[in-house]
């Protein structure tokens, strides 16, 4: 491998599916899906979620909660919680807005999410040295926390919606980017990293408008119940967190430093 320090950011499942097939031992991996999945899990655990499972579908969260009665099951398909008809009658006991991941809902629970992209993304990731799970809502946390680590190797994954990118997603890779500044920028600094970085300048003033025309947002301010998802999701540097996805591929937050 390239002792260059290099950056690159993925906009797609395209490009997440193939990860499994690369040595990303020595690569520090950011996962997006900053409406919702990622932006869920951080608040969740800032709210006292012990530990999140990430899994890919629903018969792997049904298993889990079959081994498991105590866990919780949150997750969503085409944007709203899953429900006994989509599972042969288990109802799942939270969505996927991280307004549910209250304090009440979560404190002390593990949960087991599925999502449409977001828990797929993290699932790819497994073999990276380190994966961190990123939202606008702890960028500023984030992005000092990677500054501070020894990696030569950063690759930010974009989620993106079924098949597509997402606007937020690649906005929010730009914030790190930008964020991170030019140490990262002496190395292999790629053309998806340049594109995400300028995108994110050019929407930098009003985050919320970015994210509400963005496909997904438009697609939740049309649901009366999500609506207020989008403008929660736009809070950058709101929570004080870092979230990793461990070895085991289970999510949790890494304890303040002293």
């Amino acid at each position: 491998m390239t002792h260059e320090r290099t950056l690159d950011v993925l906009f797609t499942p395209a490009d997440f599916e193939r990860l499994p097939d690369r040595d990303l031992s020595e690569h520090t991996c950011v996962v997006f899906d900053v409406l919702r999945a990622t932006s869920s899990m951080i608040v969740a655990l800032a709210n006292g979620a012990k530990a999140i499972h990430p899994v890919a579908d629903i018969p792997e969260a049904l298993a889990l909660r079959r081994a498991r009665p105590e866990v919780l099951l949150a997750g969503e398909r085409h944007g709203v919680r899953i429900r006994g008809e989509q599972t042969g009658g288990v109802d799942f006991d939270l969505g996927n807005s991280p307004r549910e991941f209250t304090p009440e809902a979560v404190s002390g629970r593990e949960l087991v999410m599925t999502t449409t992209n977001g828990t797929r993304a993290l699932r790819a990731c497994s073999g990276a040295g380190r994966v961190f799970v990123g939202a606008l809502l702890n960028l500023e946390t984030l992005a000092t926390r990677i500054a501070a680590i020894p990696s030569r190797h950063l690759l930010i994954v974009c989620s993106g919606t079924f098949e597509e990118s997402a606007l937020e997603d690649v906005l929010a890779a730009g914030a790190l980017v930008d964020r991170l500044g030019a140490d990262w920028r002496r190395g292999h600094f790629s053309d998806g990293a340049r594109i995400a970085r300028d995108l994110f300048r050019s929407c930098a003033d009003d985050l919320e408008a970015a994210l509400a025309a963005s496909l997904n947002g438009r697609r939740l301010l049309q649901k009366p119940m999500l609506h207020d998802d989008v403008a929660f999701c736009a809070r950058r540097d709101s929570v004080s967190l870092i979230a990793v996805q461990e070895r085991n591929q289970v999510v949790r937050a890494l304890p303040e430093a002293p």
